[in-house]
């Protein structure tokens, strides 16, 4: 029984069809090639494109971050600063207008008039205050002198994405324009848990908690909603380009930035006597050149005997 049919022999090829078989086969790969190119371009424009538009964005970020819309200053922080005076309570001041200059705080060559533009991440104003913060404290305290304290946020980029210079010190200005006999109290809770460079800082949490610890509750939404950043944005820009009021210091280069009577610091922030005596001394001589020398009072001459 036969299975099926023998195969037959194969129909040869013939050259035109070797070459129309040949011609496809180009016109495929053809094809491919160009759907690959069309694909990489689309893939490389879709990419520039993205990174323009990152870049439009980041733009836009910057430009709307540096138009800042002036906002009211904090009471009691008429010069940019808060002054304590003694029983450690503020010099109460009226809130800044929007758009306003800060008003310089009168002379008093009776007292030492010690002002610090301080940042609280940077760790050397944390050096500074922790060897001479008693030491300010007392001499508030016994009338020998006010501490102008002026909170600027120079480190704003330096707390891991958080901006803790500035949140920290809009809470400081909370403090000083809702609670300000309370703000000595705060500013030095503030350096006694400081936070290192770089790191996330504390959080508004943690800053609304120790800001009731000092006595100045009220205050969580104005830190959380940062009532006064834009103020402390302004008066950080004010210190950087100066001139500083009272001084011959054109401006402040770094923090702490400390002046007594008008004159630069620029010893040691953790001598606590060479501040003192530092103090001592500008303070001594802001007062006898600001005290008019007596007029000697003319005696009577007696007349010759004659």
């Amino acid at each position: 029984m036969t299975t099926g049919q023998p195969a037959g022999p194969e129909t040869p090829v013939s050259k035109n069809d070797r070459r129309e078989a040949a011609r496809e086969k180009a016109k495929q790969l053809r094809t491919a090639q160009r759907r690959k190119e069309l694909r990489n371009r689309f893939l490389i424009q879709g990419g520039i494109i993205v990174a323009v538009l990152a870049v439009v964005a980041i733009v836009a970020v910057v430009v709307v971050s540096s138009i800042r819309p002036a906002s009211n200053g904090p009471a009691n922080m008429a010069s940019d600063g808060i002054v304590i005076g003694q029983g450690l309570s503020a010099v109460p001041t009226e809130a800044l207008a929007a758009g306003s200059d800060p008003v310089p705080t009168a002379e008093d060559p009776a007292v030492a008039q010690i002002r610090v533009y301080q940042d609280y991440l940077c760790p050397y104003c944390g050096d500074f205050e922790r060897a001479n913060g008693e030491q300010m404290e007392s001499l508030i305290e016994s009338g020998a002198a006010t501490v102008e304290i002026h909170p600027i946020a120079i480190l704003t980029g330096r707390s891991a994405g958080t901006q803790y210079s500035l949140r920290s010190a809009n809470a400081a200005a909370c403090v000083a324009d809702s609670a300000p006999d309370s703000f000595w109290a705060f500013n030095s809770a503030l350096f006694a848990d400081q936070p290192a460079e770089g790191t996330a800082g504390l959080s508004d949490e943690q800053l609304i908690d120790m800001a009731d610890t000092a006595g100045a509750g009220g205050v969580a939404d104005c830190i959380t909603d940062q009532d006064f950043s834009g103020f402390i944005q302004s008066a950080t820009d004010r210190a950087k380009e100066g001139p500083l009021p009272g001084s011959k210091v054109t401006n402040v280069e770094g923090t702490p930035t400390i002046l007594v009577n008008g004159r630069q610091y620029s010893g040691s922030l953790t001598d606590t006597e060479e501040f003192r005596a530092f103090v001592l001394q500008a303070s001594s001589e802001t007062y006898s050149t600001s005290t008019p020398t007596p007029t000697p009072t003319p005696t009577d001459t007696a007349p010759a005997n004659g």
